[in-house]
């Protein structure tokens, strides 16, 4: 098992847009065989950070995920709509391993 984690630097003034992109994620991620577990967006501290977790079942299974993504029609408006609305400034991506009780 496989969860990437993703930290974004946002636009502040647009988090009504990064919200949408997040809802958009959620469903795709699911939808492309992950198990998507969320946006967490800014509410107390930093107001320009927010942070996103999926999991897959393994590290092929999710390169397979992203080289859906890139030709699927949905995923490439998701990613227009961001580019458009500018409202993610930058993105860090890391893989980690959960431990479960």
């Amino acid at each position: 098992m496989i969860t990437v984690h993703l930290r974004y630097e946002i636009d502040a003034d647009k988090l009504s847009d990064f919200e949408e992109y997040g809802r958009r994620w959620i469903r795709l991620v699911n939808r492309l065989g992950g198990q998507h577990h969320g946006y967490f967006l800014p509410s107390e501290g930093d107001s320009d950070e927010a942070f996103a977790l999926f999991t897959f079942p393994s590290l092929a299974e999710y390169e397979q995920y992203r080289l859906r993504a890139a030709t699927d029609p949905e995923c490439m408006e998701a990613y227009r709509f961001a580019a458009e609305t500018r409202c993610i400034r930058r993105y860090e991506r890391r893989f980690v391993s959960p431990l479960f009780e």
